[in-house]
């Protein structure tokens, strides 16, 4: 696993847990420390593996950059430079006719950053303020989703020499013009986090209006799935995730120091993960492990897995079951590592 922290350190973590106990700690591997010639100058925003080989990742930075290491000597084989912080940058997880990374900055131009040619100057326009979260769609490899402080979530094919292909509204075409909210806004804030279903059918966004919205990714249309009020306060881009091979799907949240966990489609309130000591910035899913990870301010990234379920016997009925034995959810099943994350 790959965690970046707010010290520009990279830090790769062997996940295996070889002790078989329920509580470990995963050993760091290698690291880009802050002695290496190399290392971001301020803090590392996000950090991806290519999507089709261990042997390179991805790490973008405060320090204005986005750089291309080499997983075998840790080096970097290219790095972008760019005017603005860099908030976010993603990676297609399906493409196999493009190697274009998404990077979004305190500009309002999307930036495509082409890794075979090393070209950086294909930009999508259409943002009026600066880009706080982008995503590839895992269904469609030309299908970019991107928010920004302007309130607005944009879709994109990045063939089209438009590019854009829709607004989302959170009204979905149907609100007053005399109103004072701006047409075609995804939320009443700042959008800094956007996250596909797995099967790219839906998109889940969230604002800095303490609110969270599931999309139709094909339509355009807000879903109207009420999570009810959400704890957003983070001034850059918060990363959560949406589980793969759940029944039903969750989405884990940052919350304060606390994860919450709402089922995608109905916007049930299922639990919130206790656990960390400080605010919790990002979440991660591993579908292979149907595990979860989450970083953190107080330097622990922790791993949670499901509680196993205890056997119901043939004659007692799940109705008459104590609420923990239906709970589907997550429970504080959870390591630390030492290391800072």
């Amino acid at each position: 696993m790959l965690s970046g922290g707010s010290d520009g350190v990279i830090v790769l973590y062997d996940l295996e847990n070889l002790s078989r106990k329920p509580s470990y700690t995963c050993k760091a591997l290698f690291s880009v420390g802050r002695s290496h010639p190399d290392v971001h100058k301020f803090s590392v925003e996000t950090v991806q593996w290519y999507p089709h080989d261990t042997g390179m990742f991805t790490s973008s930075s405060f320090d204005k950059t986005l750089k291309i290491w080499d997983t075998n000597t840790l080096q970097p084989a290219d790095i972008f430079h760019f005017e603005g912080t860099v908030y976010s940058h993603h990676m297609s997880p399906v493409a196999t006719k493009h190697c274009l990374i998404a990077v979004g900055t305190k500009s309002p131009k999307v930036q495509l950053c082409d890794l075979k040619s090393g070209s950086s100057s294909h930009i999508l326009q259409g943002h009026r303020q600066e880009v706080l979260a982008v995503s590839w769609s895992p269904r469609h490899e030309y299908i970019l989703a991107t928010g920004s402080a302007d309130g607005r979530v944009k879709l994109w094919d990045v063939r089209r020499a438009s590019g854009c292909l829709s607004t989302l509204d959170q009204h979905n075409g149907e609100k007053s013009k005399a109103s004072s909210e701006a047409a075609n806004t995804a939320h009443n804030g700042r959008v800094n986090g956007l996250c596909y279903t797995n099967d790219g059918l839906h998109l889940l966004t969230i604002g800095t209006d303490d609110r969270m919205r599931l999309w139709n990714s094909s339509t355009g249309e807000n879903t109207l799935v009420n999570y009810g009020k959400v704890c957003n306060e983070s001034r850059k881009g918060l990363k959560f995730a949406i589980s793969c091979g759940c029944n039903p799907e969750f989405a884990f949240v940052p919350y304060g120091s606390t994860i919450a966990v709402y089922t995608v489609f109905t916007g049930e309130l299922i639990t919130m993960l206790r656990g960390h000591y400080s605010t919790v910035n990002c979440c991660v899913f591993q579908p292979h492990f149907q595990e979860l990870y989450s970083g953190s301010k107080d330097c622990n990234i922790l791993a949670w897995i499901p509680a196993p379920r205890e056997p119901v016997p043939d004659d007692i009925s799940e109705k008459s079951l104590p609420q923990q034995h239906l709970n589907p959810a997550y429970e504080d099943a959870w390591s630390s590592s030492d290391d800072e994350g």
